[in-house]
């Protein structure tokens, strides 16, 4: 594809949920930006393309992990992941945004120039190994938050004695074919769940192999009301009114389980209860030691997962493995499951920023020694932002808030001659962790991740609603916002501040 500009308003870096959309934002609200898009894969989609395992789908529901500015009009609000692939991809081409996607460029390092209020950017080719640079105004990383080349294998004793077949998710062989074989799965998270009822239909017998119990929750497919509200209203409308139930729905979800845990705990697992044949052993399997929601919980479709179970087509094994053998697989109570394929859906690496190395002036930015500005900017570093979604709720939809704010930032910069804008640490010395999960990927890579603050704005709220107001229609001005004149500007004293009008239509 053609190489972007060598300077850009704006730089996006990454082509998948998140970056598609932020791309639309910048063409509905602001016209005339020079942009472009930064993808190192060969195509649009992001993860909805890199995974490919069978039964990919979102534990999201399609109405809020969609772009508020195009309603998701499929019947499955639990959608396979090639129909969010295309929705992505068709999102990006009506809005005109795909011809600014430049795939095969990987951003490897930023500098910020202080002096001319600009980074320059490194890009590889990663289909030619040609490097080149560019420069832009503002910074906006897109990449999600894992490491697209590897997911995360223990390492397990005896790896080269097994006679079979070992698999990553995130590495899924397109010419694996298990009709008839002996699968274990290992992992208990959205992955392990997805797989396992996929895979049933078609292997011998599929078992997850867990060290410790999820919470499993089982929704429809389709959503009822949804079905109803697009009898009797337009398609846009209804989209609106369900993105907005289900986004009631879910907080609900979280603030009870948060409140209440030892109560939700127990509709939870008396859920899974209902759907399993008599007397399954679900204390054992089914019933986590944790409180719900400290670790997102795992959706299965129209439960399918205990379906498959309660069918014989799969079952759970609840127990820590110790070593590879020829055959399968030894457990620390003695048991060795027998296996022609496993499958290790052990969790994600998680990688900041696509893993570019940023730096302010030639001196290297530590992200763990930073404080997350609203969960969308580092503290210290000017004119960049990064968009990582909820822990309990769609990705979508804390990705769509960033974008709106970037888009008030740099309408805010152009409006009164503002060179750079910068967040600045809290004065409290408290610290905590960036993503307030107890899951086994987050806790990995805490030491490596930039950290948030005890208070707004540098905690995390968690809280859609909450942020909608402060995201869009707070004003602009606090006590960690900094705003540097350009040096031909007669604006007055440097950082001082003009509370604006926004005029952001409201379409969340």
């Amino acid at each position: 594809m053609a190489e972007p500009p060598e300077h850009l308003d704006v730089l996006v870096v990454g082509a998948g949920l998140s970056g598609i959309g932020a791309a639309c934002r910048l063409e509905l609200e602001r016209p005339g930006t020079t942009y472009a898009v930064l993808e190192s894969r060969d195509t649009i989609g992001g993860t909805w393309d890199l995974f490919r395992y069978p039964g990919i789908r979102s534990d999201s529901d399609m109405h809020t992990l969609g772009y508020p500015f195009r309603p998701w009009l499929d019947g499955k609000a639990l959608a396979d992941g090639p129909a969010i692939l295309q929705y992505v991809q068709d999102t990006a081409a009506e809005f005109d945004v795909t011809r600014r996607v430049h795939l095969h460029h990987r951003v490897v390092a930023a500098d910020w120039s202080s002096a001319e209020a600009r980074w320059t950017v490194e890009v590889l080719r990663t289909d030619t190994g040609e490097r080149s640079t560019l420069t832009c105004g503002f910074l906006f990383s897109c990449t999600g938050y894992y490491r697209y080349d590897r997911g995360h294998e223990p390492d397990i004793a005896g790896r080269e004695d097994f006679r079979g077949e070992v698999v990553h998710p995130q590495q899924w062989p397109a010419a694996l074919d298990v009709r008839g074989k002996r699968v274990v799965v290992i992992g208990s998270g959205a992955t392990a769940v997805t797989l396992v009822p996929a895979l049933a239909g078609t292997a011998r017998h599929v078992v997850m192999l867990q060290r410790s119990p999820t919470y499993v929750v089982s929704l429809p497919s389709r959503d009822a009301v949804a079905d109803l509200v697009r009898r009797v209203l337009p398609p846009g409308a209804a989209y609106k009114v369900v993105r907005r139930k289900n986004i009631a729905t879910s907080g609900l979800s979280y603030r009870l389980s948060r409140r209440w845990p030892a109560t939700m705990s127990r509709v939870f697992v008396n859920g899974v209860r209902r759907q399993l044949p008599e007397g399954y052993d679900v204390a054992t399997h089914f019933t986590p030691s944790y409180d719900p929601w400290t670790q997102r919980l795992c959706v299965v479709p129209d439960g399918d997962l205990f379906a498959a179970i309660s069918a014989g087509d799969a079952s759970v094994v609840t127990d820590r493995v110790v070593r590879f053998t020829e055959g399968g697989l030894l457990l620390e109570s003695g048991q060795e499951l027998d296996a022609d394929v496993v499958v290790t859906a052990t969790g994600l690496e998680l990688l900041l920023v696509g893993g570019m190395d940023l730096s302010v002036d030639g001196v290297h930015v530590d992200a763990p020694r930073t404080v997350a500005y609203k969960g969308m900017m580092l503290t210290g570093v000017p004119n960049f932002a990064f968009a990582i979604g909820y822990t309990n709720a769609s990705w979508t939809l804390k990705c769509d808030l960033v974008s709106r704010y970037v888009c008030r930032l740099l309408g805010h910069l152009e409006t009164h001659g503002y060179a750079s804008v910068v967040a600045t640490p809290p004065p409290e010395p408290e610290r905590l962790p960036l993503l307030d999960l107890s899951a086994g990927y987050v806790r990995r890579a805490l030491d490596s991740l930039p950290k948030q603050g005890t208070r707004p704005p540098w905690r995390l709220l968690q809280n859609y609603r909450q942020d909608v107001r402060m995201f869009t229609r707070a004003p602009l001005l606090d006590e960690a916002i900094t705003f540097t004149p350009a040096r031909s500007s007669p604006v007055g004293d440097e950082g001082r501040l003009h509370r604006i009008e926004d005029n952001i239509p409201d379409l969340h």
